[in-house]
Formats: C-alpha cells, sequence, structure tokens
C-alpha cells in the first residue's frame, strides 16, 4: 500500500483505518495489562498451588522465552497471512491460553496456558506497528504512535492496582476470568469488523532460520533472567551456559539471515539496520527499556522492603508515573509531527539520566513522596523519547520492511527487559549481602543496592544521550504538520 503525498496526506485518518486502530490499541492494552497484573498474583498461586517462589517464577519465565522466541516469527507472519488472520490467531491463542489458566487444576498446566497466551502477544504488538505504518500517513504517524505509548505505559502503570482489587474478592484464577470476557469480545468484533490492510506474499519459511532464532533470543533471554535468578537461588545449569548458546546461535542466525535475504527470504531481514536512524533507535531503546524494567523490578522492592510500605500502597505510589507517561503521548506524538525527533528525545534521554542519578540518593529514610517525584520525573524523560524512537526506527524504513522492523523492536524489548533486570537486580543483592555481612540493617543495606544499581542505570542512559543526538526524521516525514492541502 502506497502513502499519500505528503501535501495531501489528509486532516483525518478514514473511518476504517480509526476502527482497526483503536481495535488493535484495545487488545494490545488486555494483553499488557495481563501481563502486568501477574506480578502481584504470584504470591497468592505459590499459596494456591503449594509451590515456592523459585518455581513459581517460571510463570513469568516462560512467558518471557516464549515471546523470544515467537517475536522473531511474526516478520514473516505479517507478510505471509492477512491482517484478520493474523489478529484472529493472535486473540484465539490468548483466549485458549487464558482458558487453560483459569481453569488450571496444576502448576504445569498453567504454566503451558501462560505459553499459549505468550504466543498471541507476541503477536500482537507487531501487528499494531506494522498497520500504523502501512495505514498512517507520515505527516500524522506521530500521533498515532503516542497512542501506542498509552497501552504500553498505562497497562503497566495500573496492572498491580487492577491485580490488588481483583484478588482482594477472588483468588488467582479469578484474574483470567476477568479477562477472558474481553478478549472474547475483542476476537468477535475482529473477526466482524477487521479488514485485511495487506497483501500475503508467498514466502518461504527457513526451518533453519526458526531454529537458530529460538536457540538464539531464548538462550539469552533464559541465561539472563537465570542470572537474575541466581543471586536468590543456585540455578542447576551456570547462566554462562545458555547466554554462551546464544550468542553463538545468533551468530550463525545473523549470517543465514544475510545469505536468504538476498532472495527475500530471512526470517527476519537485517537490512534495517542498514539505515543509521533505526540503528541508533534501536540502540537508544535497547538503553531506555533495560533503564525502565530495571526499575520496575527495584522500586516495588525499595518501597516494601526499605520503606515497609504495603504492596496496595506501593502500587498506588507508581501509577501516577505510568499515567504522566501514557497521558503524554499524544501530545509528543505531536510534537514528533511537527518538531521531529531530536528536540524530544536528547531532552528525553537527559530527564531518564538525570532521574536515576536522583534515585541513587534514596535510602532507608526517604519519603514515599519523593520516589513518587522521581518516578514521575523518569516517566516524563521516557515519554519523550519511546513514540519519537519507535515513529524514526520504522519511518526510516523502506515499506517491505516495516514488518521485520516491528519483530526487531519486539524482540528488543525483550531483551532489553531481561538484561536490565538482571544487571539491577545482580548489583543490588551483591551490595546487600555485603552491608549486610558487615552488620548492616536489612533496610538500609537494601536502600544502599539500589543506589548501586540505579548509578548503572543513570551511566547507561548518559551513554545513550550521544546516540540520540544521532537521530534523524525520517525523510517521508520532513514537511510540517500543518502543511496545506494541495488542490
Amino acid at each position: 500500500m502506497t502513502s499519500l503525498p505528503q501535501a495531501q496526506a489528509p486532516a483525518r485518518l478514514e473511518s476504517r483505518t480509526r476502527l482497526v486502530i483503536a481495535l488493535l490499541l484495545a487488545s494490545a492494552f488486555v494483553l499488557i495489562l495481563n501481563e502486568t497484573i501477574m506480578g502481584v498474583a504470584l504470591s497468592h498461586i505459590m499459596t494456591g498451588l503449594s509451590i515456592e517462589a523459585a518455581t513459581a517464577q517460571w510463570v513469568t519465565t516462560a512467558f518471557m522465552l516464549t515471546m523470544a522466541v515467537v517475536i522473531p516469527i511474526t516478520g514473516f507472519l505479517l507478510q505471509r497471512l492477512s491482517t484478520r488472520t493474523i489478529y484472529c490467531t493472535a486473540m484465539i491463542s490468548f483466549s485458549l491460553g487464558t482458558l487453560i489458566c483459569a481453569i488450571s487444576p496444576t502448576f504445569a498446566i498453567l504454566v503451558s496456558g501462560r505459553v499459549v497466551q505468550a504466543v498471541g502477544t507476541a503477536m500482537m504488538m507487531p501487528l499494531l506497528m506494522t498497520t500504523v505504518m502501512q495505514l498512517v500517513p507520515a505527516l500524522r504517524r506521530g500521533r498515532v504512535m503516542g497512542n501506542i505509548s498509552i497501552v504500553m505505559s498505562v497497562a503497566p502503570a495500573i496492572g498491580p492496582a487492577v491485580s490488588g482489587l481483583i484478588l482482594s474478592r477472588l483468588d488467582w484464577r479469578g484474574i483470567f476470568w476477568v479477562v477472558l470476557p474481553l478478549v472474547l469480545v475483542m476476537l468477535v468484533v475482529g473477526i466482524m469488523r477487521v479488514p485485511n490492510v495487506s497483501e500475503p506474499r508467498r514466502l518461504r519459511l527457513d526451518v533453519g532460520s526458526v531454529i537458530l532464532s529460538a536457540l538464539g533470543f531464548g538462550g539469552l533471554i533464559f541465561g539472563l533472567s537465570s542470572i537474575g535468578e541466581s543471586v536468590y537461588h543456585p540455578p542447576a545449569v551456570s547462566p554462562a551456559v545458555p547466554i554462551g548458546v546464544g550468542l553463538l546461535s545468533l551468530v550463525l542466525f545473523a549470517f543465514r539471515q544475510r545469505t536468504l535475504q538476498r532472495t527475500d527470504d530471512a526470517l527476519l531481514d537485517l537490512r534495517t539496520f542498514s539505515s543509521r536512524t533505526f540503528t541508533f533507535s534501536i540502540l537508544v531503546m535497547l538503553v531506555l527499556m533495560g533503564a525502565l524494567f530495571g526499575t520496575i523490578i527495584l522500586l516495588p522492592l525499595y518501597l516494601q522492603d526499605a520503606l515497609n510500605l504495603e504492596s496496595l500502597q506501593t502500587g498506588l505510589l507508581l501509577v501516577p508515573g505510568g499515567l504522566t507517561m501514557g497521558l503524554m503521548g499524544p501530545l509528543v506524538g505531536r510534537l514528533f509531527d511537527r518538531w521531529g525527533p531530536r528536540p524530544l528525545v536528547v531532552p528525553g534521554t537527559t530527564l531518564v539520566a538525570l532521574a536515576l542519578a536522583l534515585m541513587t540518593q534514596l535510602d532507608e529514610t526517604s519519603g514515599g513522596g519523593t520516589v513518587l517525584a522521581l518516578h514521575v520525573l523518569l516517566s516524563i524523560g521516557l515519554a519523550l523519547t519511546f513514540t519519537p524512537l519507535f515513529t524514526s526506527a520504522l519511518g526510516a524504513l523502506k515499506p517491505h520492511l516495516y514488518s521485520h522492523g516491528s519483530a526487531t523492536i519486539g524482540t528488543v524489548q525483550q531483551l532489553a527487559g531481561a538484561a536490565g533486570t538482571a544487571l539491577f537486580v545482580v548489583l543490588m543483592v551483591s551490595r546487600q549481602v555485603a552491608l549486610e555481612s558487615a552488620g548492616v540493617p536489612e533496610p538500609a543495606a537494601l536502600a544502599s543496592g539500589v543506589g548501586v544499581a540505579f548509578v548503572a542505570g543513570a551511566v547507561l542512559a548518559a551513554l545513550a544521550i550521544p546516540l540520540a543526538a544521532m537521530i534523524r526524521k525520517p525523510v517521508d516525514a520532513v514537511e510540517p504538520v500543518d502543511a496545506p492541502v494541495a488542490h
């Protein structure tokens, strides 16, 4: 599908386009919300199924591993199958997985349901981003991508509060019973109303690439997750083993893709990285996503174990930051359409580095208000970056690479989440254990460990600032947003 000339970009999107994007946004919101409400439910699952924490972590680890394996394949699927087919497949998979989780009598069946859920979730975000790039004129992509940032920010922000509300009245299976009707409604609406906005192509699925991708991305995610868990429980296998297998597999995967992309048969086309804007956007995204996921893990631990706040208080304290990030999305999108990425991304990464630097000063005597203010500051910085990064990265690609670019972004998010969590947790616990061995009380030791972890986050964010300055606005979106309509 070819886009309109920029001078002829319509003031409003077509009703069909608005319907498709709204439905995809709503579906993505529910799928992401489902993931974020699971964190609070883990203790309830441990009690209900009589399992230990190390075992319960597989509820999230299995989900992440499945996402890491499936997302790289979505670049192929989005070209091979129609929009409606992909949407229905994703929602049927997620619905089936949700039902399995809701009726699961054992932990093994629960994990199986989470794997089926993850298959649907892995398809949804690349489908959403690719559809936006295909349907929305370049001059309006920023504001539409801003709406996507609402989904990615508000769902994680309200997840703990929603989970707490459900668990106050139902057991852990109630979470899935609440989500299931919402997903089924969206599935029915999608079957009736989602049009096919892309032309499927006959492509050959390279099985060798699928295997190398699964070993590569799955090995890295598993290994990085094991690093974070190893500080609490000695792993059966050293994290270096899956990480090594993952890195070797990714090297072989990259060589194989470079060969296959000559005939357009690559599972994940790496010609996306021939664009400097795409490459720099991905690098900045990797750093900021790692900082975000690490912060999501550390702040609740700090608030509950160092400041002795209840879980509900902790969840509510983190809601304003997430809401701030989400509500800023449309504004940032409009500013991107007018000014481009650099006036937003450079100040944004600077604010992220500043917020993380200030968080290094948190201790066991800090107040909840201080944490709230710093979290809001961090969220403002992230809000200024994510929409411009997504839009610039994909907008810098040729249309036939949109699906591969979307899959790459989704894969980077998973890797950044695992790496950020592992880095922050290892630094925090190492410092905490050393201080507790020296006789420092647990709250003070944990707070000091959190500070050390945030030092690393601040340094990484500062290193991302010069990379952010290298990002340019895509060449097909350089006209002012209020350009006159040509007659």
